[in-house]
């Protein structure tokens, strides 16, 4: 499936889940405020060719958490709106901003921490950076999180070499459907 094609559904579908979604925004902003008092995360991750961006979601985890990746956080950090915004997988609405903005695309290699240094190694072998992260893929539908950095940059360029126009929805259909488990918490 060619970028431009990506580029265009991307497009259409943030904006359209933007506009669209706005109630819901407000919703969970409302009540983020009440949970944490800040609704929304912002972060450094890396990007396509490893260039950093700051992706916005709303935050799970109370603000005295440290920046690291959820599979070394303590479930105990997570807030009880938390639990409830990543098991619907509402915590990721706001990066519909970034694929309008083209730091990410819909469907693609989740993005990593800029400390996550193995990782990025294996991604950088495997060529993963050449496209853009997406809000999904292959390895959030069968459940592979960062907890295993080869087998995560494996799968993501098997994605990637693999993607077409009926993946690239299947993916976001069973994202939305609650297939995969995101990220794994340490107890």
């Amino acid at each position: 499936m060619g970028q431009g094609m990506i580029r265009f559904i991307d497009i259409l579908f943030s904006l359209s889940g933007l506009i669209f979604g706005t109630p819901i925004f407000l919703i969970i902003t409302m009540m983020g405020l009440f949970d944490t008092g800040l609704p929304l995360l912002f972060q450094k991750r890396v990007g396509r060719e490893q260039k950093p961006f700051t992706l916005v979601k709303f935050r799970t985890m109370k603000l005295d958490t440290a920046m690291v990746a959820s599979h070394l956080a303590s479930s105990s950090s997570i807030t009880k709106m938390g639990f409830f915004l990543r098991r619907t997988k509402l915590d990721e609405l706001p990066q519909l901003w970034n694929v309008l903005r083209g730091e990410m695309s819909l469907v693609g290699p989740r993005p990593c921490l800029e400390t996550q240094d193995e990782l990025i190694a294996e991604r950088a072998y495997r060529r993963v950076f050449d496209v853009r992260p997406g809000i999904t893929g292959l390895a959030q539908v069968k459940g592979i999180d960062m907890s295993n950095p080869e087998l995560l940059a494996e799968i993501d360029a098997q994605m990637i070499q693999s993607l077409t126009i009926s993946s690239y929805f299947l993916y976001i259909v069973k994202t939305i459907f609650g297939q995969g488990r995101g990220d794994r918490i340490m107890k």
